[in-house]
């Protein structure tokens, strides 16, 4: 695994960066591949994300769009991830429809979904049985519990190795999510991190041993890359935590392990 850490100076150098790293990584996997396959995350901290990639002339049509989680809510539900993603990018560009799977969320069981999204990605990456995806760039964040996707702190989906897509629960309030073992796969994963309230899950995501089942995010170790993008706010106490990183200028960490 490449594991990447940057530090960077407030949020909008942040998504400046991270605008800059999925243009880079898009580019490469359509030069090499012909197609890029990218997984979106919910939450309010990708969303300038997605408006600006909005604004790129990109290749529409070579660009496949998934989603890592999702609640289980109606598809134009205020909390839904595909609405925001679509509301903030999608719709005001000219990918095909064909092009954009969302999370199924109407079989009135979570479960059933879940399958259903499995089968989905088996069919379209066109596998075998055991066989998983392989994704050029998986968008992630954390919540300040440490959980990712939506892997919680201490629930059954963290346990899920033989599945690619699961049920995830928060509060009793059922989602699907991706599992462990499909993120791990990937080409890319991208973590945006912002905000000082995620310092401490930042510090025991980060610390040299841990619990995974209290801090789900520490499952995410990809075969690929492993980029951590996070603003001063976030990352502020990283340097006294992380013993493998060396500074590159005043507000950037950078790794390879």
């Amino acid at each position: 695994m490449k594991k990447l850490v940057e530090i960077l100076p407030d949020k909008q150098a942040l998504i400046e960066r991270s605008l800059t790293l999925v243009l880079e990584k898009m580019q490469s996997a359509i030069q090499e591949r012909g197609q890029c396959t990218l997984a979106l995350s919910g939450g309010s901290t990708p969303k300038p994300l997605y408006e600006a990639l909005a604004e790129q002339p990109l290749p529409w049509e070579k660009i496949q769009v998934f989603w890592g989680d999702e609640r289980y809510v109606p598809s134009d539900h205020p909390e839904s991830n595909q609405r925001m993603a679509r509301q903030a990018w999608l719709d005001r560009v000219s990918i095909p429809a064909a092009n954009i799977h969302p999370m199924p969320t109407s079989a009135g069981d979570p479960a059933r979904d879940a399958q259903n999204y499995e089968t989905e990605l088996q069919q379209w990456f066109k596998l075998h049985s055991g066989e998983v995806p392989v994704f050029d760039i998986v968008l992630l964040g954390i919540g300040d519990d440490g959980h990712t996707a939506s892997l919680f702190p201490r629930t059954e989906a963290l346990k899920v190795s033989d599945r690619l897509v699961t049920v995830g629960n928060k509060d009793g309030q059922p989602r699907l999510t991706f599992t462990a073992r499909l993120i791990n796969q990937a080409r890319c994963v991208i973590f945006l991190v912002a905000g000082e309230s995620k310092r401490p899950a930042l510090k025991q995501i980060f610390a040299p041993s841990g619990d995974e089942m209290t801090y789900p995010a520490r499952l995410v170790q990809p075969k690929g890359e492993l980029w951590w993008l996070l603003d001063k706010a976030a990352g502020a106490e990283l340097n006294s935590t992380t013993s493998d990183q060396r500074a590159i200028g005043d507000q950037s960490l950078k790794a390879n392990n």
